[in-house]
Formats: structure tokens, C-alpha cells, sequence
């Protein structure tokens, strides 16, 4: 397949691989529970939930920060700049790259997230209320408040030097992240990005999708005729990024070759999703990518289980792909929706179909919607065995951000 972004500069590969999910913490265990199509979602924990009609989230149990960083203090950082700096960890670990050597690279750090360090504010909120407004604040906590210091994390925690580059662009933040790393190592402007999302639950975003009539009663159902809503989740998933050559010469394992990326912003409303604008950006993916929709042979989707925005990724997908769409299936079902690092999540998913060869499941779905249109292949209950090539993963956002980014098999 031509490419047209890779015509134009280096082949970029991914080649580790990080984690901290409601699913399990480490890419192995993450995508253990996506095959078998098991679930990680449960009680609310992280914050009081009384008074919540529906009280569910996918939350990351068991995780303690210390276990995991080593090169910077966790009290340093709010729970989301703890999830993907420990996530960026696992990555550079799984990858088999010495620390010393990718620090002294000129490696970047590239995060998406969607509320930043939600908690930190949350906290600083109940202070301003309680203990007599901006006076009665920790200097301290209130430093942690910036969502920047989410991919600052990052690079304290590996010693970094190259830039760091927190992208707000809600839940396509981690495929703007991707893509923009991508630019990076094509145009030699970095030797290597760890890149992928994070956000930690908090109670404003359950309120916030609860008062839209948005939340689950139970899981969610993406693509199923009685789905009704999101559960809002947590976690933090990261890439590491090299140069393809540079890759094969240290003799690293190589996940999948990163293809190209589409964005779009058709800016028309703030919650709603537009068919039109999906479309095209999933058309200037393959354009970017140097493939036709004919060689996707999987779509890791959007996939939130409201009726809006399954009924609208589905019908883009459909104009693109001539009514006949490859399977698409959404690991929300498993995962909750981890908003800025969702689409992350689904790039790890995508990296790990190539390699590893299956599709992952949309687990939770009974009966498909037939007002989705006819023979939609969701992958329902389990992974399915498959020897994909091309992968295409979704990410769209709050105010018409779209962001999709094409995944290949690689083969020595």
C-alpha cells in the first residue's frame, strides 16, 4: 500500500505497550480481559456517590503509585499525572529500551486528557467552600491543579528532555496525542514519543453525564437495541513510538506500524456528534495512511453506547465503506469510558489485534440494533480469531473533535 505520509519521512512503529485500567494494570493483563471479554466495571469508589441515581464507573483498583514510579515522587502529582506516568513506565519497560538511552534521546512526551487533574480541583473546591475561599487553599495541592503537569509526569518520571504536550481535546485527546507524535518521528523532529491519555473519575463529569440522561443503568451496550448510556471510567494508556529503523536496529519487538491520522472539528454542537464531519475525517485518515477502506479489515469505534453516538459513527462508517463496513466492535463495553484516554485504550487494542491476531469483542451486547443498518459484524461476547492488517481506531469528542488513527501489521 502506498503511503503518502510515510513517502514524505521516516516509517514509525510502536513497540511498548502501558496500561493502568479498571481492566488490570500492564498491557498484558489489559488485553487478557479484552479477549476474554471480561468487564471492569463496578461500585463508585473514588467519590461519594449518594444521592447518584446510577452509581457505576470503571474505576483502577488496586493501584499504588509507588509500586510503579521510580523516578519521581508521586506525591508530586494528581491521580491522572500518576496514571500516565505509570502507564509511560510500563511502556518503556515492555519495550525493552534502557532508560538512560531513550533520556538521552531526544524523546517526547504526548498526553491527552480530558478533565486534568480533576481530583486536585475537586479538592480545592471543597477548601475555597469550607475553609473560607482562596486563603484557606494548599499552595501545594493547587500546584497540581495545571493538566500540563499530566505529560510533565511523564517526563520527570523517565528524565526526558524532549517536549511535553498535554492535549485538552476531551475524549480524541489521546489520538490527537498519537497522531501528533507520529508528525514528530516522521519529520525528525524526535527520536522517540511515549504518547497515549489519562483522566481519573471524578464526581462533576458522573454528575455532569448524569444530569444529560447520559449514564447506564447498568454496563454499557454499545451497538445493542436497548443500550442506553455511558459509565464514566478512569486509567491511563501509553504508546512508546520509534522510528522503524531504529527500532530494528536494537532488535525491538514491533506491535504495528503507525500509518497515518484524520482530524476533524465540525464545531455545530457541543454534545451531538455529525455524521458528515466522521466521515470526512475517516476518509482523510486513509488518505493520510495510503489505504482504501477496502484493506480496514477492523474498527475499533468510538463506540460510547448512547443511541446518538452509535447511530452516527455507524452511519459515517457506512458512507465511507459503501454500506459494508469491516467488523467494528467497542471495548467500552469492558472498559467505561475513559474519556481523554479512550482513545488510547482503543490504540492499545488495535496494536494488540495486529499482534497477537484477533478481534476484540463488543462484550456486553445481546441484540443488535437492526436500525444500525444490516449485517453490522460488532464482534459481540468474546474476541474473535483474525489475521487483521489494518486497523482504524476512533476517538470523537465533546465539540465536534474527531481524531482517527490507522494502525498496520508489521512483518520482518
Amino acid at each position: 500500500m502506498s503511503d503518502k505520509a510515510a513517502d514524505a519521512g521516516r516509517r514509525v512503529v510502536v513497540t511498548g505497550l502501558g496500561a493502568v485500567s479498571g481492566l488490570g494494570l500492564g498491557a498484558r493483563a489489559f488485553t487478557a480481559a479484552i479477549r476474554a471479554g471480561r468487564g471492569g466495571i463496578g461500585p463508585v469508589e473514588q467519590f461519594d456517590a449518594t444521592g447518584f441515581e446510577r452509581s457505576l464507573a470503571g474505576e483502577v483498583r488496586g493501584f499504588h503509585p509507588e509500586m510503579h514510579l521510580r523516578g519521581t515522587d508521586p506525591a508530586r502529582w494528581g491521580r491522572s499525572g500518576r496514571f500516565a506516568a505509570a502507564a509511560a513506565r510500563m511502556a518503556v519497560l515492555d519495550a525493552g529500551i534502557d532508560q538512560r538511552e531513550l533520556s538521552a534521546l531526544r524523546t517526547a512526551s504526548c498526553f491527552g486528557t480530558t478533565n486534568g487533574e480533576s481530583q486536585v480541583v475537586e479538592r480545592l473546591t471543597e477548601r475555597w467552600v469550607t475553609d473560607g475561599g482562596l486563603a484557606g487553599l494548599d499552595p501545594v495541592l493547587a500546584g497540581q491543579a495545571d493538566p500540563g503537569r499530566i505529560a510533565a509526569a511523564v517526563s520527570a518520571e523517565l528524565d526526558l528532555s524532549g517536549e511535553a504536550l498535554t492535549f485538552g481535546t476531551a475524549c480524541a485527546a489521546s489520538n490527537y496525542a498519537i497522531g501528533y507524535g507520529f508528525d514528530l518521528i516522521r519529520t525528525g523532529e524526535a527520536d522517540a514519543v511515549l504518547c497515549g491519555g489519562a483522566d481519573a473519575s471524578n464526581r462533576a463529569t458522573h454528575a455532569g453525564f448524569h444530569r444529560l440522561g447520559a449514564l447506564a443503568a447498568d454496563v454499557p451496550r454499545p451497538f445493542d437495541e436497548r443500550r442506553d448510556g455511558i459509565v464514566t471510567s478512569e486509567g491511563g494508556a501509553a504508546l512508546l513510538l520509534e522510528p522503524l529503523d531504529a527500532a530494528l536496529a536494537r532488535g525491538a519487538r514491533v506491535y504495528a506500524e503507525v500509518l497515518g491520522y484524520g482530524m476533524t472539528c465540525d464545531a455545530r454542537h457541543m454534545t451531538n456528534p455529525d455524521a458528515v464531519s466522521i466521515a470526512e475525517c475517516i476518509r482523510r485518515a486513509h488518505h493520510n495512511a495510503g489505504v482504501k477502506p477496502g484493506d480496514v479489515d477492523y474498527i475499533c469505534a468510538h463506540g460510547t453506547g448512547t443511541r446518538a453516538n452509535d447511530a452516527t459513527e455507524t452511519a459515517a462508517v457506512r458512507e465511507v465503506f459503501n454500506d459494508s463496513p469491516p467488523p467494528i466492535s467497542s471495548i467500552k463495553s469492558m472498559l467505561g469510558h475513559t474519556m481523554g484516554a479512550a482513545a488510547g485504550f482503543g490504540a492499545l487494542a488495535c496494536c494488540a489485534a495486529l499482534f497477537e491476531g484477533f478481534l476484540p469483542p463488543t462484550a456486553t451486547v445481546r441484540q443488535v440494533d437492526s436500525a444500525l443498518g444490516p449485517d453490522l459484524d460488532c464482534v459481540p461476547g468474546q474476541a474473535r480469531a483474525a489475521r487483521p492488517r489494518v486497523a482504524q481506531n476512533h476517538g470523537f469528542a465533546f465539540g465536534g473533535n474527531n481524531a482517527v488513527t490507522m494502525f498496520g501489521g508489521f512483518s520482518r
